[in-house]
């Protein structure tokens, strides 16, 4: 028997643009906060125009990232906007924002200020570099993250330039996972204590914390790693192959007993036995002869081929896919991994939401809907606002 949504009952007030800080919401939203996304009239936030536009005009990416959020328009700059902000807060449990350090205070809209209004106010600050440091006035864009965390400097082939790291928003996604750990955590203080918190992530802090053991092998060694392309420092072989019908796969043998495995589905038993290749540390010192004796194996076979001779073996591997391969795999089908859904630009197929909840599991309301949607029935529910108050609101373009 399934039970409410597992955060009916929190309102979210989104005051974020872009990604980052609105990702949270959308991870809040799924599974059953009310998250409130509170927009510049008649501009919005830039995120309905970035990426590819719809037939309604707003573009696939805030269809699909902007799903279950009402949206108000309110001017936050002006005193009457801020004012009403403060009325909506008293009614809320979570504020979600990502301007520059300073930006709300001088909008007499901090944590402080408030606090005043609800002292249980739990507030997300997303900024490029966090609320300080020497840094913490610069702009900061998710490309700029995966520079100066790190991560960019170790993408790309040996010798050659750093590359993107895939998407060119991750540092964004991690950053509104975090802050939906945070919040949550937050939550549950405020609960237990009455009190509200401010949590701060800069963006480039939430890639650098998933860049594995980088920092203590630094610090303690002096070592600086480097671009290895598809390779990864400690494992061999552990890198991408090109099979015989120009497709690709990913291996992984992690342990002595994988690579004998590996070298059984190759039809090289010996390899396991041999004094170079038999332990990791003599695989690492050796590593462009495995890989050329793995890459030269692979490109015998059509990608299909591989995937079954390595399941036959249990060596791990699999496909690398492109999004049409997405699409049509059965494990994505299986696990509803990607849905359709109705949007005010018709059907259209977003990823859907995680985790998966076996008693509360996540729900669909609606795709990113039009700016201003809901503002009369948020003001006027929250903040007292009535229809000739709106209409003096909306002629002053506050609302």
């Amino acid at each position: 028997m399934l039970h409410e949504e597992a955060l009916a009952g929190i309102r979210v007030l989104d005051i974020a643009t872009f990604i980052a800080a609105p990702f949270c919401g959308t991870v809040l939203a799924d599974f059953g906060a009310e998250v409130i996304k509170i927009e510049l009239p008649e501009e919005g936030d830039p995120l309905r125009r970035f990426g590819t536009p719809s037939a309604c005009g707003d573009t696939y990416v805030w269809l699909s990232e902007a799903r279950n959020k009402k949206s108000v328009t309110l001017d936050l700059r002006s005193e009457q906007g801020a004012a009403l902000f403060r009325e909506l807060v008293r009614h809320a449990d979570v504020v979600l924002e990502n301007f520059r350090p300073g930006t709300l205070e001088k909008w007499g809209l901090g944590f402080e200020a408030l606090g005043a209004v609800n002292p249980k106010i739990v507030m997300l600050r997303v900024s490029g570099y966090g609320q300080n440091g020497p840094n913490r006035n610069k702009p900061g864009f998710a490309r700029i993250a995966h520079g100066f965390s790190g991560l960019a400097y170790l993408a790309g082939e040996s010798g050659g330039p750093p590359v993107m790291p895939g998407s060119t928003s991750l540092a964004d996604y991690i950053s509104g996972l975090w802050g939906a750990v945070g919040v949550l955590m937050a939550l549950r203080h405020a609960d237990a204590t009455g009190q509200g918190q401010i949590i701060d992530i800069g963006l480039y802090e939430s890639v650098f914390r998933l860049l594995d053991e980088i920092a203590p092998v630094y610090a303690r060694t002096g070592l600086v790693r480097e671009r290895m392309g598809a390779d990864t420092v400690n494992v061999v072989p552990h890198s991408h192959y090109e099979t015989a019908d120009a497709k690709w796969v990913a291996v992984a043998c992690s342990s002595d007993k994988m690579f004998g495995r590996l070298a059984q589905a190759m039809g090289r038993p010996d390899l396991a036995d041999d004094s170079h290749y038999a332990t990791m540390a003599g695989r690492l010192s050796h590593r462009d002869e495995i890989n050329g004796l793995v890459a030269a194996w692979v490109r015998t076979m059509t990608q299909e081929r591989v995937l079954a001779e390595c399941d036959r073996h249990q060596v791990p591997c699999g496909p690398i896919y492109s999004i049409k391969d997405i699409f049509e795999d059965p494990q994505y089908r299986a696990r509803e991994n990607v849905v359709e859904v109705a949007s005010r630009a018709g059907p259209i197929s977003i990823p859907n939401a995680l985790p998966r909840m076996s008693l509360t599991p996540s729900k669909f309301k609606h795709a990113g809907v039009a700016i201003g949607h809901h503002t009369e029935e948020i003001l006027g529910a929250l903040a007292g606002v009535d229809a000739q108050t709106l209409a003096r609101l909306r002629d002053a373009k506050i609302v």
